[in-house]
């Protein structure tokens, strides 16, 4: 395996940030790895967005933040010529031609290739002289993919990419981003509400609530930290007595309890044990929060 996936890509201390009188992040520390696809998961106003302004070098905060080795703060400039960003694949200016958009990304991006935008446009029905008033929402992510692809950037943050599109275009955004577009020598950051869809391309995962991180770990350390138990009623003291994190009901009597680091043939004694979903794990941690 290349080196480089060894290398820190992103490595966060202490970000401190406030707006007025909220406040964004507050401590959050974290690290990323190259050749990883982590998703930022939070609920509204937990400092997803921030966090990835600071990594852009898009606000001002405190703390120590480098990114591919620079000071977005300080080194925004050349940082970006390794940085890809991309926002809400559902809007852009209705008035804007195919053949504009990619003479723009062309003109601001230094890394971005115009033959091989063009060599994907080509197994689309995208024509340079349609307006995005005139595309569907599957034609718009082609768009979007062809204009991403052919950015040869180390670092690729996505905010919330296909915010509005249903779930079959959404699929095919994250499919087509992981066949055609991640390697080894990148690496993506995806914020996202629709936690099922990207949790089986997720690397890494990181949730944030109130402007720290509450969890930030590897998928395969995810599956084995965490398990759901599912007890009958005849069980379920005893598998209290073993402090679950979260507990819900389901019909017919029957209870899911979540556990953290519990041995799973511990549990395995009193019922069925499983891997929980990130999303049910995502309520579980956050309940306080929504609460």
């Amino acid at each position: 395996m290349n080196a480089v996936v060894n290398e820190r890509v992103v490595s966060a201390r202490d970000l401190r940030k406030t707006y007025k009188n909220k406040v964004a992040l507050d401590g959050a520390s974290f690290e990323i790895e190259a050749g990883r696809i982590v998703g930022l998961i939070g609920p509204n106003g937990a400092g997803k967005t921030t966090a990835l302004k600071a990594i852009l070098g898009l606000t001002s905060f405190q703390g120590d933040l480098q990114v591919l080795g620079r000071d977005p703060r300080q080194q925004r400039n050349a940082l970006m010529n390794d940085v890809c960003f991309i926002a809400d694949v559902a809007v852009l200016p209705r008035w804007l031609k195919v053949g504009e958009a990619i003479d723009f990304v062309a003109g601001v991006h230094p890394r971005f290739d115009r033959v091989k935008c063009e060599r994907f446009l080509a197994n689309t029905q995208l024509n340079p002289k349609l307006r995005v008033r005139e595309l569907s929402k599957g034609m718009i992510v082609q768009l979007h993919l062809a204009l991403v692809m052919a950015i040869d950037a180390r670092l690729l943050v996505l905010d919330e990419p296909t915010l509005g599109l249903d779930i079959l275009y959404r699929k095919q955004f994250y499919q087509r981003l992981l066949e055609d577009y991640f390697d080894e020598q990148k690496t993506i950051i995806v914020t996202t509400h629709q936690v099922e869809e990207i949790e089986h391309i997720l690397t890494d995962v990181m949730f944030i609530r109130d402007g720290r991180i509450v969890l930030g770990t590897d998928m395969e350390h995810l599956a084995s930290r965490f398990t759901e138990l599912l007890v009958t009623a005849d069980r379920l003291d005893e598998a209290h007595a073993l402090a679950p994190i979260d507990v819900r009901a389901l019909p017919f009597g029957k209870t899911v309890l979540l556990y953290d680091s519990v041995p799973r043939d511990q549990l395995a004694a009193l019922g069925e044990t499983r891997t929980p979903g990130l999303a049910d794990l995502f309520v579980a941690i956050m309940k306080e929060t929504y609460a």
